[in-house]
């Protein structure tokens, strides 16, 4: 049993860990593509963006064909789409080709992490499935955060379509253990609300599409995002009244959410997309164009970040039995809280060593909220919801993901802007402080080489201003996570580790 319990989670985790990997490997290996693939920089984003909505659109539907189908076919299913669609994306020769696979990819890859989650906690005893959260957890969280270096690594060294071509071997792997070891569950007769999909589906589009382009569209001023964004709203308010008053066969059961501890998980989650994964791309971006670090260096910075978010997932998983998990969410959120504090320090002048204290925090709080925040979110769940509630809790992380980032990049554009004009107003040819920093340059005011100086100067500092404004928001989102975990129920002891499973 202990031989078979732990070729089953690698089968899953491979699976889960290739999936995840894909929301950020290709984001370094997009200026290649774009080459390659004749696309303009504000084109290529779309190979992001496709594979996001399609994950996003077809998540929610996890617990209706693992009803259909079983959990394992359709398990097999998923992989082996999303391997032949990783190829196909390592082959594409234009951007039509590969946003057309990206979207395949999204489509099988999108059940992949509920799935994995489903299987784990139908696979270990109720004693140890916090041990099992904790090594899922390691898979969703750690990917994402390897992913930039290990994607800057295959573009220098070979090519960036071995961003996508490095899913074959993983994914056959995944594929034959899961057909050997992965267990079945019972399929049940489920009728498709297709109408109910459709509106969902169209409402997650759009709002993904105002997410994507807000920031460089500038948001409402664009007449597409407000049509966008009218179309998400009536689409989300059409499926909430339709799923909740129609004599039908819903989609999901909305009536998952009355569960406290579910919603305030859902809810902790949302809130994390702002402070954990918004705060991951503002570092890159500190990184990689405040302090001009190449690409694979910046990632190298990042990666003890992820380290320590894995070794604190072992940890918790060890200990996940000898304490309530909300303790252990209360520390991460006050570790994230130090880490971000310690980033609103950071000037254009600072050392590596500076650098490591606030990264290794950062880690250590995803570490300690994640494993625990997805416990508590199914320990008072009935047992028959797993699947489903999977689904929609993944879902709820993709969207608060994107969600967070889209905030905190408009944040930081929107301070970045403000601060150049209170800045440039300080400038002017009878400021003692300008002449005194071009002097030792021998220039002066009128120079065309001063001037152009002075705007970098000036731009650059309006920069810092910004970044250090972002990582103050990133902290008070942390902050603002304290009195939502004052509403978690503390399953009983003995309890706390365990989630609802698929089917015994």
């Amino acid at each position: 049993m202990g031989k078979s319990r732990l070729l089953t989670s690698i089968a899953v985790m491979a699976a889960t860990i290739m999936q995840v990997l894909d929301t950020t490997i290709v984001n370094v290996a997009l200026p290649n593509m774009a080459g390659q693939l004749d696309a303009t920089p504000d084109n290529i984003s779309w190979v992001l963006t496709s594979y996001l909505v399609a994950s996003a659109i077809f998540m929610p539907l996890t617990g209706f064909f693992t009803d259909r189908l079983g959990q394992k076919r359709f398990l097999l299913i998923c992989i082996a789409g999303f391997v032949v669609a990783s190829a196909l994306c390592g082959m594409a020769t234009s951007l039509t080709q590969m946003v057309l696979f990206r979207i395949l990819q999204g489509v099988f890859g999108a059940s992949l992490v509920p799935l994995s989650q489903s299987v784990m906690l139908q696979t270990y005893p109720p004693e140890q499935r916090g041990k099992a959260m904790a090594i899922w957890a390691m898979g969703v969280m750690v990917a994402p955060i390897l992913g930039p270096t290990l994607g800057g690594w295959l573009t220098e060294v070979v090519s960036w379509r071995w961003t996508f071509y490095i899913n074959l071997p993983v994914g056959i792997a995944s594929f034959m253990l899961a057909v050997r070891y992965v267990p079945d569950s019972p399929t049940k007769e489920r009728r498709m609300d297709w109408l109910g999909f459709t509106s969902l589906a169209v409402g997650i589009g759009a709002l993904q599409l105002v997410l994507d382009r807000g920031n460089q569209d500038d948001w409402f001023s664009s007449q597409t995002l407000i049509f966008s964004a009218v179309v998400a709203a009536l689409s989300f308010i059409f499926f909430l009244v339709y799923t909740l008053t129609g004599k039908h066969h819903p989609l999901f059961d909305l009536r998952i959410f009355k569960d406290r501890n579910f919603l305030v998980a859902s809810l902790i989650m949302t809130t994390i997309g702002v402070g954990f994964f918004g705060g991951m791309v503002l570092q890159s971006l500190f990184l990689q164009n405040f302090l001009g670090y190449p690409t694979f260096d910046a990632g190298l910075y990042m990666a003890p970040r992820g380290l320590a978010s894995l070794l604190v997932m072992i940890f918790v998983g060890k200990f996940s039995g000898r304490f309530p998990p909300r303790n252990f969410v209360l520390v991460g959120i006050f570790c994230s809280i130090a880490g971000n504090y310690l980033m609103t320090r950071f000037t254009g002048d600072i050392t590596a060593a500076e650098l490591l204290p606030p990264m290794i925090l950062q880690g250590m709080g995803m570490g300690l909220i994640f494993v625990p925040i997805s416990t508590l979110a199914f320990s008072t769940l009935p047992k028959a919801t797993a699947a489903e509630a999977a689904g929609i809790y993944s879902l709820i992380r993709t969207v608060g993901s994107a969600l967070g980032i889209s905030v905190i990049a408009t944040y930081f554009s929107r301070s970045a802007q403000q601060s150049w004009g209170v800045l440039r107003g300080e400038i002017t040819p009878y400021s003692d402080a300008l002449h005194a920093y071009l002097a030792p340059l021998h220039l002066g005011t009128q120079d065309a080489q001063g001037i152009a100086l002075t705007a970098k100067t000036v731009m650059h500092q309006a920069q810092n201003i910004a970044y250090i404004d972002s990582f103050w928001f990133a902290t008070m989102n942390f902050v603002l996570m304290l009195p939502l975990l004052l509403l978690v129920r503390t399953p009983k002891q003995g309890a706390a580790a365990p989630a609802p499973v698929v089917a015994d």
